[in-house]
């Protein structure tokens, strides 16, 4: 839902956080102003410091916060819904990422973190860890005590499975194409299973050692 789509019935400061939500992702925290902001929503610039006195940092850290809740809860629903098999739970991880805008993890990482409060870029960054990664690889370390799949360091593939589903934001959906007719009539979400499946079944023959 972009700001101008937003119900009139939504206050001042719920558009103001939509806004720059959507700023901040797309753009990143240094280019975005508090007169952006202001702008995408249709009210005074110093309106804003009504809302959030401490100025831009504390609105980026805001939205940051509530987006990464909102992907914590979203993922273990989804997941959790999917069933115990890791496949469905995988494939549920990547429509719940991929049904949602993208927060370009790689760019908060070199740069937007970096541009406010070292104790708060180390908190926000802890909480992407809880909230995009941790259910992930909770639900890997349940399939490896269930025997389902192989003994892996379940973290570092959690992070490699979401900054890859992440990744696939950038790919444009449906016309994109490796080669040939490879990637034709194919959505984002085809892709993921793809990689998903892939992923599970290893790339190496079966007769490889």
């Amino acid at each position: 839902m972009t700001v101008s789509e937003a119900p009139l019935h939504i206050d001042a400061r719920e558009r103001m956080l939509v806004a720059a939500d959507k700023l901040f992702m797309e753009l990143g925290y240094k280019t975005v102003t508090l007169r952006d902001i202001a702008d995408a929503v249709g009210i005074k610039h110093a309106s804003l410091y009504y809302h959030v006195p401490g100025g831009k940092e504390q609105l980026f850290i805001e939205v940051v916060e509530r987006t990464l809740r909102a992907h914590q809860v979203g993922l273990t629903h989804a997941m959790a819904a999917a069933g115990p098999n890791v496949r469905d739970g995988l494939a549920a991880a990547a429509g719940w990422l991929l049904g949602h805008a993208p927060m370009d993890l790689m760019r908060m990482q070199r740069s937007d973190l970096r541009e406010i409060d070292p104790a708060q870029a180390s908190r926000l960054g802890r909480l992407m860890q809880e909230s995009l990664l941790k259910p992930v690889s909770t639900m890997l370390e349940q399939a490896c005590a269930r025997g389902e799949i192989a003994a892996v360091d379940c973290n570092v593939i959690a992070g490699a499975l979401v900054t890859m589903l992440e990744g696939l934001h950038g790919v444009p959906d449906i016309a994109f194409a490796f080669g040939p007719g490879a990637w034709t009539g194919k959505t984002r979400l085809d892709m993921a299973h793809y990689l998903i499946e892939a992923l599970l079944k290893g790339l190496f023959p079966r007769n490889v050692p």
